[in-house]
């Protein structure tokens, strides 16, 4: 893209097409700019990406014809707008493209079908029915809310895409349907672990499983994004010897970048938790792969911010306390321009443990207060446990009996609820999916109508 020049060039690999010419504001030009985009993005382009965005923005404001027609022209490119932010790992960043998208699928729905047609028969391009466009954008809100630790509000879009999804899929066997609901429930079953439903998350990786077994290509595509699921899972339910074959398979599994980034980063955690010496030279290795100081290989803020969080974990268990301090508020600083709640929270309760340990308690406190306030907000079951049990000594350490006894009782609280999870979990047929690392999906582990509790009460 030539700026200066207002021209485009469009290349596609063995000269089968190469065009260079003055842009015209037409659609099978802004459709042509979308390809590119598209291109772009998934070959991970994505500096190259932005000047693009710009320019079609532009193309697009300026198209004068059907309103149908702009409107989902417009759809498009918000949608390709904010998958790049995503992508991008930019969650702050995202927000308003994310609101005009959200904005402009209230528009379309209220405009009909019957509207004048125009003449050009290259302005007839119809990307998704309206429909399935107002399901992409709840999945797109999904993973944003994911992103920013926002678990409530992605649950609740979750239910309405999943409800808006079953009722097209009784009329409409698009395997683009497929693809949405297995993303959407990727994404819910992440929010799920987070906030302490581990038996409803492995039931609705069975539910993955069932759809990926319907569909040969469907399993292919997310077969890697299974077994890291599973990794998670296994994590959750401190199976860390399943967590770390999961977590090797799922790597055996992709090429794609953010996602190898993602799994050697909870792979990293896993080897840091257990402590094993056999493993010391693998953690190395990882930790040296995914050096943000160093070549980071990707380019996502968000992995970014983890992978010095997870630095600053080993320098922690290592007792190299200032250098866990570097790392951790490099995460923070990293975290709070880009609204990533949960890495926030995370960070601020590891950094009070680390202030604790070190006998300053004043410090460890406006730590962990914070830190308790943001997990409540999210809400993430793991971080409050380990809030309040720092929160009960460091009242006991400060001679506060009554906000240590306060602590204690949140504690037992959410100790309870998190071991009456883990054992409703580790019960259920499922769990045994847990050993699967080789072929498809074993049918015999799988529930065999989804999930045992209604759409509502999962929701």
């Amino acid at each position: 893209f030539d700026g200066k020049n207002n021209k485009t060039g469009c290349y596609f690999q063995g000269n089968a097409v190469h065009t260079e010419k003055p842009l015209r504001e037409n659609t099978f030009e802004i459709v042509v700019e979308f390809l590119l985009i598209l291109l772009l993005l998934m070959e991970r382009k994505l500096q190259e990406v932005h000047p693009l965005l710009t320019l079609c923005g532009q193309i697009v404001e300026n198209w004068q014809g059907n309103p149908i027609q702009k409107e989902s022209l417009r759809v498009f490119f918000l949608v390709l707008q904010v998958t790049h932010y995503l992508d991008a790992g930019q969650v702050k960043s995202v927000k308003p493209c994310l609101k005009q998208l959200q904005q402009c699928i209230q528009t379309i729905s209220t405009l009909h079908d019957d509207e004048i047609l125009p003449s050009n028969p290259a302005d007839l391009f119809h990307w998704l029915p309206k429909e399935h466009m107002c399901v992409l954008v709840y999945l797109v809100t999904v993973m944003h809310s994911m992103q920013a630790g926002y678990l409530e509000k992605a649950q609740k879009y979750t239910d309405k895409a999943l409800m808006q999804l079953e009722k097209l899929k009784m009329l409409d066997c698009s395997p683009i349907l497929s693809s949405f609901q297995v993303i959407l429930l990727e994404h819910i079953i992440m929010c799920r672990l987070v906030t302490g439903h581990k038996a409803t998350a492995l039931q609705e990786i069975s539910q993955v499983c069932q759809l990926c077994q319907q569909s040969p290509r469907l399993f292919s595509n997310h077969a890697a994004q299974l077994h890291a699921l599973l990794g998670l899972y296994c994590i959750s339910v401190n199976c860390m010897d399943n967590a770390e074959a999961q977590f090797t398979t799922a790597l055996r599994l992709t090429t794609h970048q953010e996602l190898w980034a993602f799994i050697v980063t909870n792979l990293a955690s896993v080897y840091i938790r257990e402590g094993n010496r056999h493993q010391e030279v693998n953690l190395y290795s990882l930790l040296e792969r995914i050096n943000p100081d160093h070549n980071f290989p990707v380019s996502s803020h968000c992995l970014r911010a983890a992978a010095f969080y997870i630095r600053g974990l080993f320098s922690f268990f290592q007792g190299r306390y200032n250098e866990a301090k570097r790392f951790l508020r490099e995460t923070l600083k990293m975290s709070n321009a880009e609204d990533l709640n949960r890495l926030t929270a995370c960070s601020l309760v590891l950094l009070g443990h680390i202030f604790y340990v070190l006998g300053n308690h004043r410090e460890s406190n406006n730590m962990v207060v914070p830190a308790m306030q943001l997990a409540s907000k999210i809400p993430d079951m793991s971080v409050q446990l380990w809030s309040s049990a720092l929160l009960r000594d460091l009242n006991k350490a400060c001679g506060n009996a009554i906000d240590a006894h306060e602590a204690a009782q949140m504690h037992q609280n959410f100790s309870q609820q998190l071991l009456q999870d883990h054992i409703e979990a580790c019960s259920l047929p499922e769990h045994n999916l847990i050993t699967w690392t080789d072929g498809p999906p074993p049918v015999q582990f799988q529930a065999q109508n989804g999930p045992t509790t209604s759409l509502a009460s999962l929701l």
